[in-house]
């Protein structure tokens, strides 16, 4: 797949200002014309890797950071925002948009802010902890979801775990045992009633739950051993967050430890490839790297490795109320991931008909975008006969111009078949002829005509 170009002039901007340079000093320094270097910071040009470099010798930094620091996403992430029915009557193109980025990152990554706080219940209702919560979604957002230092030492731990051991459980288990002198315990259910997994460092051991099934119980070594031995690693990309919240960095360390469980579970390489010769089929890849439904979904959004990147991939976690309790948008740029309502004609809400069963699905969003997507539900982990047994569904999406090579795409009409309309909730949507809806738009005037009954009980203008 070819590389995207970096356009990072909002970040060039930034390291300038904040040396107190003007652009034909900054132009000296890197051995550049000052008009090549206002093209660069008007998003213009694209950053070449050799001026990357000589930025990064110069200014000492980590040029990983200038592809990781878009404001709001970038520019896709705040064209979505901006397709919002509130904007309707202002027809902001995308030229304005990336002139927005090149010559005010600041105020598009607070309008961005401002846009998510609003759109998630407003400032005046929002909890500290959602606030905490939010906050990690942008920076896992800003990474698109992939940390590679992560990646590349979860990789090299894996492979130095096969060389010991096929058993990968159990190799973790030997690994922690002989290099950190922690065992590994299973206990009853009676003794751990309300726990799946415990640290216990008086007795040296990780204690964990009978009810783990083998790809959970391997899942959770991997995140102990990711708190130990990629300590360092986390700990630098929590720093570099910059919260400022012990609940936001708590929470975003607890992601980056699955995140390495996970890479630990599923090394990026062999990973990639079994994608790549399986169609990215998800059940199929769940039993050769011996991982859960849910874990391998969230694997698929992570792969974004420059030089290896897989297909651009959303996933979306939903309860039967239809709350959002995980959602990752990766490199897919899809609008319903960020949406904060879903459609009830999206199939995703259907899966919970039809258990372990995966359902697929094309759709077309209003913009005209196609999307290709696939649900199935999933338990968690440690229910009880008698118990309340929690269900979620997993969405998993990617553009439709793109699904090609996806196994159960095949016998799809992905260009010209035809496709679901669908919105991104009432409250988000303004089409006029769909008999689902349940509330008119936001910000648009109902119409009243006693003598015309439509579809839908709310006639707006613009209809």
């Amino acid at each position: 797949m070819a590389e995207k170009k970096l356009f990072a002039g909002h970040a060039v901007r930034r390291i300038r200002r904040a040396a107190g340079l003007t652009q034909a000093a900054m132009a000296e320094m890197l051995a550049v014309s000052p008009s090549y270097l206002n093209l660069i910071e008007r998003n213009q040009r694209p950053l070449a890797a050799g001026l990357m470099l000589r930025l990064a010798e110069t200014f000492d930094f980590d040029p990983r950071s200038l592809a990781a620091d878009e404001p709001g996403g970038g520019a896709e992430a705040i064209r979505r925002r901006l397709a919002d029915p509130m904007f309707a009557d202002i027809g902001i193109d995308r030229a304005e948009v990336d002139e927005w980025l090149a010559a005010a990152p600041g105020g598009a990554a607070a309008f961005a802010r401002a846009f998510d706080r609003l759109r998630d219940g407003g400032a005046a209702t929002a909890s500290d902890e959602a606030d905490s919560v939010q906050a990690v979604r942008r920076e896992i957002e800003r990474w698109r979801n992939h940390f590679a230092d992560l990646d590349a030492m979860a990789e090299q731990v894996a492979d130095e775990l096969r060389m010991g051991a096929g058993d990968l459980y159990g190799a973790i288990g030997e690994r922690l045992r002989v290099r950190h002198q922690l065992s590994i315990r299973i206990l009853p259910v009676e003794v751990m009633p309300d726990r799946l997994r415990r640290l216990d460092l008086h007795a040296r051991q990780l204690q964990l739950s009978e009810m783990l099934d083998p790809a959970s119980r391997s899942f959770q070594a991997g995140y102990q051993l990711a708190l130990i031995e990629a300590r360092a690693e986390i700990d630098a990309l929590v720093q570099g967050a910059g919260f400022g919240d012990r609940v936001a960095e708590r929470f975003f360390r607890r992601h980056l430890g699955s995140y390495f469980a996970a890479a630990l579970m599923m090394p990026y390489a062999r990973f990639l490839r079994a994608c790549e010769a399986t169609g990215y089929d998800v059940e199929l890849l769940q039993r050769r790297f011996g991982a859960g439904f849910e874990q391998v979904a969230h694997r698929l959004t992570t792969l974004q490795r420059v030089g290896a990147r897989g297909l651009p991939l959303f996933m979306i976690r939903v309860d039967r109320a239809g709350q959002v309790s995980k959602r990752y948008g990766g490199a897919s740029g899809a609008a319903l991931v960020e949406a904060g309502g879903r459609c009830p004609l999206w199939r995703l809400h259907a899966a919970f008909d039809r258990p372990g069963e995966i359902v697929r699905q094309l759709v077309a969003l209003e913009d005209g975008s196609r999307w290709f997507t696939l649900a199935r539900t999933v338990q968690p982990q440690g229910q009880r006969v008698g118990a309340v047994r929690a269900e979620f569904a997993i969405g998993l999406g990617l553009d439709a111009a793109l699904a090609a090579p996806l196994a159960l795409a095949r016998g799809v009409d992905l260009k010209d078949g035809e496709a679901t309309p669908v919105g991104l909730g009432c409250r988000a949507c303004a089409r006029g002829d769909c008999p689902q809806r349940s509330a008119p738009p936001a910000g648009r005037a109902l119409v009243f005509n006693e003598r015309e009954r439509g579809l839908s009980p709310f006639a707006f203008a613009g209809d």
